[in-house]
């Protein structure tokens, strides 16, 4: 089942967050969505282990979310996931080529969460972000 995060990292963003509906709270801080996104938290409060699905970073919404989202490239986000895979810290994200696989894969597995455009959600729940603890 697909919870969404629909997440607005402003209100300008286009960007939403997915998440399925294990796992994932109804409220969650945009500092929170950087750590899951670069893989310094792997658990859900509730025990679930954090699926990260990303889309590819030679995507629009992949290069888009790399750098509004974390601050980085696309080939530093790269790089990033693949230090953290080699030194064993992190599994790495799955990587998708279009929104709807992304969006599919998020609902088919539990403590899954990725970032589309927010047009892209679907039948999706929306989690609101704590505005008041961003950095």
């Amino acid at each position: 089942m697909l919870g969404n995060v629909s997440i607005a990292f402003s209100q300008e963003s286009k960007l939403a967050v997915v998440a399925n509906d294990k796992g994932a709270p109804e409220t969650i801080t945009e500092a929170e969505i950087i750590k899951i996104f670069k893989g310094e938290k792997q658990w859900w409060k509730d025990g679930t282990k954090i699926v990260i699905a990303f889309m590819k970073t030679s995507t629009p919404t992949g290069s888009e979310a790399s750098k509004k989202v974390l601050g980085m490239s696309g080939d530093q986000l790269n790089k990033h996931w693949l230090s953290l895979v080699f030194q064993g810290k992190a599994k790495a994200p799955v990587f998708f080529n279009t929104e709807k696989e992304l969006v599919d894969f998020v609902s088919q597995n539990k403590g899954a969460i990725g970032i589309v455009h927010k047009n892209q959600t679907g039948n999706s729940r929306t989690v609101a972000i704590d505005q008041s603890s961003i950095l």
